[in-house]
């Protein structure tokens, strides 16, 4: 686990991890969570969070063990396969900072896809 300083405990994704906020549970395993996203922007748009107290993925990959980072990417590679979208392909973001409009101070990632996304950035 990481240095927890700075880390809200109360964020949204902490207390869905600790069982206080119900969701969906789409995969799960020692290392990661993933469930849909509450406002989808494409027809899958999936969130996969890590179990660790992460700030962002800086944070993640600075702090997390080996096997943290190895297993929450191996979930996220999990996750597409299992929603159909790894083959036709996907988009991954993960937002960092308030430059980034990152919402929710807890690293996670977005899966989107099932359709053709675009453009990365609206000009």
């Amino acid at each position: 686990m990481s240095d927890v300083a700075g880390y809200d405990e109360d964020n949204v994704f902490a207390r869905l991890l600790r069982g206080e906020i119900p969701c969906v549970r789409l995969y799960e395993d020692d290392y990661a969570l993933a469930f849909p996203d509450i406002r989808p922007a494409a027809p899958t748009h999936i969130l996969v969070i890590p179990k660790g107290k992460y700030i962002s993925v800086a944070d993640f990959g600075a702090k997390a063990s080996e096997a943290e980072i190895t297993g929450f990417f191996r979930a996220v590679a999990t996750v597409a396969a299992a929603a159909g979208v790894a083959a036709s392909g996907f988009r991954l973001i993960s937002n960092a900072g308030p430059d980034s409009h990152q919402e929710v101070p807890h690293f996670h990632v977005h899966i989107l896809g099932g359709a053709k996304l675009g453009p990365l950035l609206s000009q």
